[in-house]
């Protein structure tokens, strides 16, 4: 069965997971896990995104992301490849690095947030690498350290996961410090890294209670949530790729966005092409670029070629922007 696209829907929750390629390590030392967390939290800001929690483990990565105006692709795309072709070139090595795609399950923000944070930063201690939460308060390789104060990363949302326990800082780390605490009970759960109606569920019992009483909830693999959560977002996305669809199949195409926002600010097509950066030819090029994307689905990639750029300054350009003023 073909993968299903990913939802990637700008401002969405997302858990995101990485792993090495045939579970193969991908830090070899805290040089690695230091040159990751940089451009990470370099990649973080240049996307607007906001990072909640995470953690480095040796195989694999946990990230608990909102995603800017651009989605998780941009960030990811750039933070993998990057990472991927400094670890090869550090340690001598060719190939893949990470599997072909990275898991990312858009996530219903009311029911799972704080779940989930509690569930990424317990992973040191589920692997065995700490034993004690007092050990865990002193592992350098994830976000529970920033939450707590005892780390600081100007890239990392820790007051958005503090203001969810209390109205002072002193009170909500401590009241965080218990909800971590008490997710040592819990074991694992693996409806956290993943989505599906057994996940959303809590497991096939709550499944099939559901099922004996004759109640149907949708699901998608690619979505933690209820049933009501499930269905707002495939519609969404529906909607907005059944709009895409519809204008491409009217014969619509990037370049008559070309023409008409050149038309309308009077830039000559040639300018825009030679990678004029004229204030002007910019706002132009910046709104070819959120037109392009926005109504007809195009890549970053696709944009820059067309108008003569680089994919990463067209990924900054859609980084930058909200929606678009109506004229």
């Amino acid at each position: 069965m073909p993968r299903q696209a990913r939802l990637d829907t700008p401002g969405a929750l997302h858990h995101i997971m990485v792993r090495g390629i045939n579970r193969s390590q991908i830090f070899d030392d805290d040089e690695d896990r230091s040159r990751f967390l940089t451009r990470l939290g370099e990649n973080i800001l240049k996307t607007h995104s906001s990072l909640y929690a995470w953690v480095l483990m040796e195989t694999h990565v946990h990230l608990l992301v909102r995603s800017g105006p651009q989605g998780i692709s941009a960030l990811m795309r750039k933070l993998l490849t990057w990472y991927a072709q400094y670890y090869n070139r550090r340690h001598r090595r060719t190939g893949h690095l990470f599997e072909n795609r990275y898991k990312s399950i858009l996530c219903e923000e009311e029911n799972y947030l704080l779940a989930l944070v509690r569930h990424i930063h317990l992973n040191p201690i589920r692997a065995k690498l700490v034993k004690t939460m007092g050990e865990l308060d002193l592992y350098p390789w994830t976000g529970h350290r920033a939450i707590i104060g005892k780390d600081e990363y100007p890239w990392m949302d820790r007051a958005y996961i503090l203001g969810q326990f209390a109205g002072t800082k002193g009170k909500a780390i401590r009241a965080y410090h218990r909800f971590v605490q008490d997710g040592l009970a819990e074991g694992r759960r693996p409806e956290l890294t993943g989505g599906g109606l057994i996940r959303s569920q809590g497991g096939w019992s709550q499944v099939l209670a559901l099922r004996s009483k004759g109640e149907k909830e949708l699901s998608d693999e690619r979505i933690l949530g209820s049933g009501e959560f499930v269905e707002q977002i495939l519609q969404e996305a529906e909607e907005r790729q059944l709009r895409q669809m519809k204008l491409r199949r009217k014969g619509k195409s990037i370049g008559d966005i070309i023409q008409e926002e050149c038309g309308r600010r009077k830039v000559s097509e040639q300018e825009l092409r030679k990678g004029s950066r004229r204030a002007l030819v910019s706002e132009v090029r910046a709104a070819i670029a959120y037109r392009s994307k926005e109504e007809l689905g195009i890549s970053g990639a696709e944009i820059a070629r067309q108008l003569g750029v680089s994919t990463s300054s067209i990924n900054r350009v859609l980084g930058r922007m909200g929606p678009l003023p109506t004229e």
